[in-house]
């Protein structure tokens, strides 16, 4: 069986720019067949909308939706036009992650109430709404995929808050694919990533020296792609990735397996 999303209707939320991992895997999912929705974050002079509306036109997209996960009208609005344009939902792509820098560097210990609420709401909170809300709409054996990293498991530089936040997104990963899987088979799985230069990553320190550090280290002496941490998504959210469920998939060229 080769992988095949033909007329699979799959929603992709966190594109940003031309450097984004969910602009990555959007590109794969649409080489695959699928049809895609897209959302993007709203500000008040519409620059975003504009950037990734010009970005996406060459997948062209069925949906193309404001989405602020911190908006619970908006998060609903979204999936009544889902509901309305495909009635049912294939395939989730979540790619949503938020700290402020000051919450990245310094000590950890140092990290304010508000700081941590924001990072935790926007990083890890948001995949349970989100998929609240498409539960009624996912089709048989439907898929949602989201994005991790290395740093919810061990203690990363300039990492901090966003650490706990990905910690919490992977036994999010967990809880929801108990609750999602009995009832259609919907599947849900984390990809972690190894380190890209990414208009969030940019917010972390030391990010270049991250990069250098795995292409030292990792097994395959190189960092990922875009295209390859796509292909992975496509792949979790195609029939042949169907007995995967409640797993964080690592596509990092194997730094996960050394030490640091």
């Amino acid at each position: 069986m080769l992988l095949d999303l033909t007329g699979k209707k799959i929603l992709v939320t966190g594109i940003a720019n031309n450097r984004s991992i969910a602009w990555g895997i959007a590109q794969q999912l649409k080489a695959a067949g699928a049809e895609l929705g897209i959302t993007y974050l709203p500000d008040e002079k519409g620059r975003f909308e504009a950037k990734v509306k010009d970005l996406t036109a060459p997948l062209n997209p069925t949906l193309f939706l404001p989405l602020n996960v911190q908006d619970k009208a908006q998060v609903e609005e979204v999936f009544v036009a889902v509901k309305k344009e495909w009635n049912h939902l294939d395939g989730l792509v979540h790619c949503l992650a938020f700290a402020g820098k000051e919450e990245l560097i310094g000590n950890y210990s140092a990290t304010t109430a508000e700081g941590f609420a924001r990072a935790l709401e926007i990083s890890a909170y948001s995949l349970a709404p989100l998929c609240k809300h498409a539960k009624p709409l996912f089709s048989e054996g439907a898929g949602v995929v989201t994005l991790t990293y290395l740093g919810a498991d061990r203690a990363i530089p300039n990492y901090n808050v966003m650490g706990v936040a990905k910690a919490a997104l992977e036994a999010s990963v967990r809880y929801l694919s108990a609750e999602l899987g009995p009832e259609k088979q919907v599947r849900v799985n984390a990809i972690s990533a190894g380190p890209i230069r990414t208009l969030a990553s940019s917010a972390i320190g030391g990010i270049l020296e991250m990069i250098h550090n795995v292409e030292e280290k990792a097994p395959l002496r190189r960092t990922v792609t875009q295209t390859e941490v796509g292909n992975t998504a496509a792949f979790l959210l195609s029939e042949l990735a169907s007995g995967i469920s409640g797993q964080t998939v690592y596509v990092d060229a194997g730094y996960c397996i050394n030490g640091m």
